[in-house]
């Protein structure tokens, strides 16, 4: 039976909705080698059918678990409703996981079929996947023996009967990359989903059909799953996927999303860059109140792509105070977000014109917020997890005893109601003076145009010290002896105008500048690129003690 009425309870119900209301509207855009190939709500529900149709014929039990791994694409978005459409849970997997986290999600998800996506060139996809699984390649997969969609759903007709899920039932297994540990698997219903759109998307974002939406961060993430897949099916949102990272500037400026979240890195960037290429004279022009300044501001948001963004949000850590003016100047509010996969990223937003910064923002509709004796960040939302796949002891600690989930992140409230985040209730490590210092809040003073990302550490060290990775354009001004001697001055005064706001026992006693790059790829960030602190650690702290007797300020590695 196909419910089309407006008693949508998930998304699958919205779905079909669009699908009826307005089938020749284009909802899926996607990148090909000679353009952009359109998929409107009559075609995708055309192909989800079908491949719906074939997951029905191959009798596996109600519920099985059904892998996608690969980049961000239409069919990814797909392939997800052809597995909800046939009665399964839908499991993603980040096509930069290695070959042992994947075997790891097929053996405790009890994976039955993979759908595989768009992968890295030179990705070893024999070697990731196990043995034993059958894999259809979605369009855009690497080449192999495997069976094809277009093949898959040529030879189905459309599946009509279509069995729509309780809100209450599960609709997918989110393995969390983490920064530290074994993935968790973190279970959500229809029912958190649609809540997320319903309440996010509709009452705070009021998005419609007439919205852009452009997909870059990868869906195999709750943030993405939610902004992105959960809201362009509940508010009927046209979708742009992002080619590749050599493409980004275009696909952003092709899609011209009227929404818009990014991480602080991508923020800093752009900034960066706009201010690289404009004069010194245009810079001080930027921000004047002549008609020249304003179309200059103009000028820049259409350079980015974001001339058309009415919501922009920022998320997964703070950004420095001069960032956040400079896009406020230039007409962009960032709005903070906060949440995590166990609440599917719904939580805390900052709302417009009351950011505070440094602060996520105040708690959502529906959500409670408490901060616990020990400092510690409680919510319950109405989109919390059902818990931890296959792991209900996991599940009972993350929870407490009247329901709230236990984020893990240590916090404050404000007068206001707005949140800040402090740092991590686990982060907290311990000098060999005795000394508890939490490098969360650290890391965030020293932001600085030459750096991309930063770790504090040093458990079992006199006192703290900081590992600096350069962005390109600091990487581009150390390379040459002058412009080296100009960072290094720049640092030492950065540091000791952080260490001039902190305690004794917090003050940095030197910053080491890193020469490889962290990344998704090689184990340093997670898939949102945030730092994955446990991994940066075991790699650099064995050189501590030859830092410190060092006795520099600034050390190159």
């Amino acid at each position: 039976m196909n419910n089309n009425n407006n008693n949508s309870t998930t998304l699958l119900h919205r779905f079909l909705h669009w699908e009826a209301t307005r089938p020749d509207a284009i909802y899926l855009n996607q990148p090909v080698a000679d353009g952009l190939t359109e998929y409107s709500w009559r075609e995708v529900g055309d192909q989800a059918r079908r491949m719906a149709a074939y997951l029905k014929s191959l009798q596996l039990p109600a519920g099985s678990s059904i892998a996608i791994l690969g980049k961000n694409t239409a069919h990814w978005i797909i392939a997800d409703l052809a597995t909800w459409m046939a009665g399964h849970v839908s499991v993603p997997l980040y096509p930069t996981m290695s070959a042992d986290s994947v075997g790891y999600v097929f053996d405790h998800a009890e994976v039955r079929l993979l759908f595989l996506g768009r992968m890295e060139v030179g990705s070893n996809i024999q070697e990731m996947l196990p043995s034993g699984v059958p894999v259809i390649a979605l369009p855009l997969a690497p080449e192999g023996k495997y069976r094809q969609w277009e093949e898959v759903v040529a030879n189905q007709q459309p599946l009509q009967d279509i069995e729509l899920p309780a809100p209450e039932q599960l609709a997918t297994i989110i393995y969390t990359s983490g920064t530290t540990g074994t993935p968790k698997g973190v279970m959500h219903s229809f029912g958190s989903m649609y809540a997320y759109a319903r309440l996010g998307g509709g009452e705070f974002c009021q998005l419609g059909p007439d919205d852009r939406l452009l997909s870059y961060l990868p869906l195999a993430h709750a943030a993405e799953r939610s902004s992105v897949e959960s809201n362009s099916l509940c508010h009927g949102v046209q979708v742009f996927f992002n080619d590749s990272l050599e493409t980004f500037s275009r696909d952003l400026c092709r899609a011209r999303p009227s929404v818009f979240i990014s991480m602080p890195r991508l923020w800093t960037k752009f900034y960066q860059a706009v201010n690289a290429r404009m004069p010194a004279e245009q810079r001080t022009l930027l921000f004047s109140q002549c008609e020249a300044g304003a179309a200059l501001r103009k000028q820049v948001l259409v350079m980015l792509g974001l001339d058309c963004t009415r919501i922009a949000f920022t998320g997964s850590a703070p950004l420095p105070p001069e960032i956040v003016s400079w896009y406020r100047n230039l007409g962009l509010e960032l709005l903070d977000v906060y949440g995590m996969s166990e609440n599917f990223c719904y939580s805390h937003y900052s709302r417009p014109g009351q950011v505070r910064v440094g602060y996520v923002g105040q708690a959502l509709p529906g959500v409670r917020c408490r901060i616990s004796e020990e400092g510690e960040v409680l919510v319950d939302c109405p989109t919390r997890m059902m818990g931890y796949y296959r792991q209900p002891e996991l599940t009972a600690e993350s929870m407490t005893a009247d329901g709230y989930f236990k984020t893990g992140d240590r916090g404050i409230l404000d007068e206001e109601g707005r949140l800040k985040i402090t740092g991590r209730v686990k982060e907290l490590f311990k000098t060999s003076k005795g000394k508890y210092v939490a490098p969360a809040p650290i890391e965030n003073k020293l932001g600085h145009r030459a750096v991309e990302a930063v770790c504090v550490t040093g458990p079992s060290q006199p006192q703290p010290f900081a590992l600096l990775m350069l962005s390109p354009d600091g990487r581009s001004l150390a390379a040459t002896p002058q412009g080296r001697a100009q960072l290094q001055g720049e640092l030492e005064a950065l540091l000791d105008s952080v260490n001039a706001g902190l305690e004794s026992h917090q003050q940095l006693d030197y910053a080491v500048v890193v020469k490889d790059a962290w990344t998704i790829e090689n184990g340093f960030l997670t898939p949102t690129l945030k730092i994955k602190r446990n991994v940066i650690e075991s790699h650099y702290l064995a050189h501590a003690e030859a830092w410190l007797h060092a006795k520099q300020t600034i050390i190159f590695e």
